[in-house]
């Protein structure tokens, strides 16, 4: 993201959008990190006496129902939120891209095998697809990783395939085909290059929904497992105590929140910079 972020820069001022969602996402970003290895108190130590403790200045977020610091658990569960929402886009990448283009280049039984095989897996809603995957395996970080990449693999392989056929038709295409250049080479070369882009965007708005989806299996029980403070595993947590201490819920709501958001905004500026339709709109 940073490097592209630095191509686009060199040939345009950049979106009011991009600039915010980078300094937004660079600010969580930093305090995940942080909160690995600092935070200020220990969020996995219990402090009975202090349990369900309101909002004060020792504990700006206030405590569960354990006595855990609820801002020091927001810290170090932030770094969960972010390896579920982009390692799972990474596996959506590396698999639904190769497999878009191969469809694209290869017509005929190639093609069909692999976009039926798509066809039918996006039929299935994403959650649906990810209790499917991992109803039948303990739950665990990794697993739930692997379970929202696979279930955005279908939509960016149908993206990848619209637009490598498109590519096929362009000049530079069809001279590299006329220079006697293999499929592998017009492929990596001429075709790839060329894709990333819309791939690029598409892949930073659905971040949002991979973080969401991720969130949203840790609350029904099917991500990392307590005493793990990823978000949405805070979220489902605090039920029981929602009118007791609201703060439970509001604390990593509200993060996952500013994440979402903040994705949102650096997709959709990363589209004002590539889509040449959107690029007289005004620029900071």
């Amino acid at each position: 993201m940073i490097a592209l972020t630095l191509a686009v820069a060199s040939r345009r001022r950049l979106p009011a959008l991009l600039v915010a969602g980078v300094a937004v996402l660079s600010i969580i970003v930093a305090l995940a990190l942080a909160g690995i290895w600092f935070t200020p108190f220990d969020p996995t130590a219990f402090a009975v006496r202090s349990r369900l403790a309101a909002p004060s200045l020792p504990h700006p977020f206030g405590t569960d129902e354990f006595g855990r610091d609820v801002l020091s658990r927001v810290l170090a569960g932030g770094h969960l939120s972010l390896e579920i929402g982009f390692g799972a886009m990474l596996i959506s990448l590396l698999l639904g891209v190769p497999l878009g283009l191969l469809a694209a280049f290869h017509r005929g039984v190639v093609e069909e095998v692999i976009m039926r095989t798509v066809d039918l897996l996006i039929s299935l809603p994403p959650v649906l697809l990810g209790l499917l995957i991992l109803a039948v395996t303990p739950p665990s970080l990794v697993k739930t990783i692997i379970a929202v990449g696979l279930a955005y693999v279908p939509i960016l392989a149908r993206l990848s395939r619209a637009v490598g056929l498109g590519l096929l038709e362009e000049d530079f295409v069809q001279a590299a085909y006329a220079r006697g250049e293999g499929a592998v080479a017009i492929l990596w070369h001429e075709i790839l290059p060329n894709a990333w882009p819309p791939i690029i965007v598409e892949c930073g708005l659905r971040v949002t929904f991979a973080i969401l989806l991720g969130s949203a299996l840790s609350f029904l029980g099917l991500g990392p497992q307590p005493p793990s403070s990823e978000w949405g595993l805070m979220i489902a947590e605090s039920r029981e105590f929602l009118t007791q201490a609201p703060w439970l819920a509001i604390a990593p709501g509200l993060c996952l929140s500013v994440l979402l958001v903040s994705v949102n905004l650096v997709g959709e500026g990363l589209r004002e910079c590539l889509d040449p339709q959107l690029s007289g709109r005004s620029y900071v």
